[in-house]
């Protein structure tokens, strides 16, 4: 089962884009954005599913170099 979770950015808390991971990414993962930019994982977070829903909502945050 995948894990869709939403990247996150450490600086600013905004979201930066919906990623599909195989399985759930470790606080360490290095991986690519939309924009080629390779980010490391600065910390998972796992929430609660809603009241009669099965998926938990998970952030990745990482904090990007930008331009």
């Amino acid at each position: 089962m995948s894990v869709i979770a939403t990247i996150m950015n450490t600086a600013t808390g905004q979201p930066i884009q919906k990623m599909t991971f195989g399985r759930m990414p470790k606080p360490w993962a290095s991986f690519n954005l939309e924009t080629g930019e390779l980010v490391t994982a600065d910390r998972v977070q796992v929430g609660k599913p809603a009241p009669g829903k099965f998926v938990a909502p998970v952030e990745v945050w990482v904090t990007p170099k930008g331009k």
